[in-house]
């Protein structure tokens, strides 16, 4: 078989994809169809920039759910002759009903890059999108009393919040992940800490909402604690016997990482919102109704902020999107043979003046990732403020 053009490559690329353009397409239609319906999300849609980073973002996430459709090859296996093999070259001993050509070429251990860039997808989105969501989750258990109560818990919180924020984030993120770091267990004692903030910020979620009506508060407060704490224990300790729950230590290093360093942001975002909305009317009118600080502080200050903690989500990712790929890219990632796109990035920099496209395909993926997520965050700031 010849090499391929780069014609024929875009080509066989695009129709690689397939099933991300048909779950867009659909995806798009039924939003259009109904978006006066869907609130601030319907709204997005009349955003150009906010729909083209929602375009970018939905791509990289169908594709990470369809990664096993998608790949040509297994992103591990390594395939004789194909060595630094530029982007088209066919498979020199094919396999039947093997696909015949490595699209973006191979990299330094003969290994598919288009394959390893489609499967970086999948291990960026299963990080990214749930470590920045459980350090939403401590940063508003926290900063939620600490702007509204104010005092002496407020002093406390804020510096240790401070002190966290004044270390330099990459190196604090190199520290944290390091070998030695890890051998002393500082990361499972903090998993055991910050992974309790989710179980304890739904329990007092339900319990404020529906306190006068025990029946359907104990069910929703004993199902959290039932299936929280089981997924404490395997998340955490690994001592989940079903297997249902469970992280492979590197990846628990990095996940607490990334709440750890994120964390005192969100609180101080929160903190200062707090701040400023509990002078407002409908605060005072809740707390002459009555209602205890903790419903008011959930159920009428947090709904009224979720603007701009929206807007700081999808940021927020964004960057941590960045900080894995330079983990990654220093060795510390997941683990040395993860496709993730920093270890690929990594991977392919030392030959990167003679064969770059081992380096430079992951590398756009990554920038086009974060391109979206920033789109997206200016499109939600944009519809917000119109609220």
């Amino acid at each position: 078989m010849e090499e391929l053009s780069w014609g024929s490559i875009f080509l066989r690329v695009i129709g690689q994809f397939w099933p991300v353009w048909i779950a867009l397409v659909a995806l798009f239609l039924v939003s259009f169809r109904f978006k006066r319906r869907l609130g601030l999300y319907g709204k997005l849609f009349d955003s150009p920039v906010g729909m083209m980073g929602f375009a970018l973002v939905m791509f990289w996430v169908f594709t990470a759910l369809f990664a096993d459709m998608i790949i040509t090859h297994d992103p591990l296996a390594q395939l004789s002759g194909l060595k630094n093999a530029v982007p088209g070259s066919p498979l020199k001993q094919p396999v039947e009903g093997a696909y015949p050509w490595y699209l973006f070429g191979g990299d330094h251990l003969a290994r598919d890059v288009f394959s390893r860039m489609v499967m970086g997808a999948r291990r960026v989105l299963q990080i990214a999108p749930a470590a920045t969501l459980f350090a939403f989750m401590v940063g508003i258990s926290l900063g939620l009393p600490a702007g509204y109560f104010g005092g002496k818990l407020d002093t406390v919180l804020s510096f240790i919040a401070n002190l966290v924020l004044a270390f330099p984030v990459i190196l604090l993120f190199y520290l944290l992940v390091t070998p030695e770091i890890v051998q002393t267990g500082i990361p499972i004692w903090f998993a055991a800490v910050l992974f309790l903030f989710p179980i304890l910020f739904l329990t007092v979620l339900f319990n404020s909402r529906f306190f006068t009506n025990p029946r359907q508060r104990n069910l929703y407060v004993g199902a959290t604690l039932v299936i929280g704490l089981w997924a404490y224990s395997g998340l955490a300790f690994n001592l989940d016997p079903t297997g249902v729950w469970s992280m492979d230590p590197n990846l628990l290093n990095v996940f607490v990482s990334v709440v750890f360093v994120n964390s005192p942001g969100v609180f101080r975002i929160v903190r200062g919102m707090v701040m400023d909305i509990k002078a407002r009317d409908y605060v005072a009118a809740g707390q002459t109704r009555g209602e205890g600080p903790w419903y008011i502080m959930l159920w009428e200050i947090l709904p009224n902020a979720r603007g701009p903690l929206i807007v700081d989500f999808c940021l927020r990712i964004g960057y941590t999107t960045i900080l894995l790929g330079t983990l990654g890219f220093f060795g510390l990632g997941v683990s040395p043979e993860s496709p993730d796109w920093g270890s690929t990035i990594d991977d392919g920099r030392r030959l990167l003046n003679i064969f770059p496209h081992p380096a430079l395909v992951p590398a756009l993926a990554l920038m086009s990732l974060v391109l979206g997520l920033n789109l997206l965050a200016d499109g939600l700031r944009e519809e917000s403020l119109r609220d």
